[in-house]
């Protein structure tokens, strides 16, 4: 089975290099690793100064969101390997991460591949110590967390995020990639979950998969993405008929920064009339 690995990257050169140094010390060298800069030629010099043999695929971004789904459907559709293995920028994928994707995607051929992933704090001045990373694996606790070398199947679609995951190219092409109406921050990783979830594919959790998300600053709720979520969110509503990333609208409700109009079924910014309007 050849391998691909996908990373789309915008302005995370730090990250993007840490990843690339991950990946080189992985142990699995895989066939490719795609790497779609989306509207950031900086890009091409860190694969460049970094010495990997990753293929950057350039993509123009005419406007401010970054389209992530887009770019991840270029990466897939750039690779020639059977199994498709996406990290995101921010992921250093553990020595054993690709080889048990690989393992997986033999053992189940036909279900959507999810890998724990744990956050790391902000790096020392040296960086992150990589031959270590191990010691530090407290993945999210929301989702499945199976011992090294177990796989646990069942159909949690609704907790699919897309950091660290892995699909044959024909489970690929059954769910049709990810939705790209999304643009910006947040809703494409749920409703690729619901995609693979109208498409029958199981969700299977590889059990020493792991990856480690390099610390960012971060708001929690992330109001800086507040635009982007509104819209995403209601665009998902169309599609699905139910709210995602209901716990950031809430806690944005909360914070007197948007409102939620039950008799017309919508979210808008607080005090602001809106052309955001959906059906229930």
């Amino acid at each position: 089975m050849t391998v691909a690995v996908i990373t789309v990257a915008a302005g995370r050169s730090v990250h993007l290099r840490r990843q690339l140094e991950g990946v080189a010390r992985s142990g699995y060298v895989p066939d490719e690793h795609i790497v779609v800069a989306m509207g950031d030629p900086a890009v091409a010099g860190v694969v460049a100064a970094a010495g990997a043999p990753a293929q950057v695929v350039p993509m123009d971004v005419p406007g401010a969101t970054l389209p992530v789904a887009a770019a991840r459907n270029l990466g897939a559709q750039a690779a020639t390997s059977d199994l498709l293995v996406f990290l995101d920028v921010d992921c250093i994928p553990a020595p054993g991460l690709l080889g048990r994707y690989a393992d997986a995607a033999e053992s189940h051929p036909g279900a959507l591949l999810n890998g724990p992933v744990t956050y790391l704090p902000e790096p020392g001045p040296q960086g992150y110590a990589l031959d270590h990373l191990t010691d530090s694996v407290a993945p999210h606790p929301a989702r499945p967390f199976p011992p090294d070398g177990e796989i646990v199947v069942n159909t949690a679609h609704d907790v699919f995020w897309s950091l660290s995951f892995a699909v044959r190219v024909p489970v690929w092409q059954r769910i049709g990639g990810f939705c790209t109406d999304y643009h910006g921050y947040g809703g494409e990783d749920t409703d690729f979950g619901q995609l693979a979830a109208r498409a029958d594919v199981p969700m299977a959790w590889v059990g020493g998969a792991h990856a480690f998300h390099q610390y960012h600053p971060v708001s929690s709720p992330p109001v800086e993405h507040l635009d982007d979520i509104l819209v995403n969110a209601a665009l998902f509503h169309r599609r699905w008929g139910w709210w995602p990333m209901r716990g950031w609208l809430d806690e944005f409700e909360r914070m007197g920064l948007v409102e939620h109009d039950v008799a017309a079924c919508r979210w808008v910014r607080a005090a602001v009339e809106s052309p955001l309007r959906r059906l229930c």
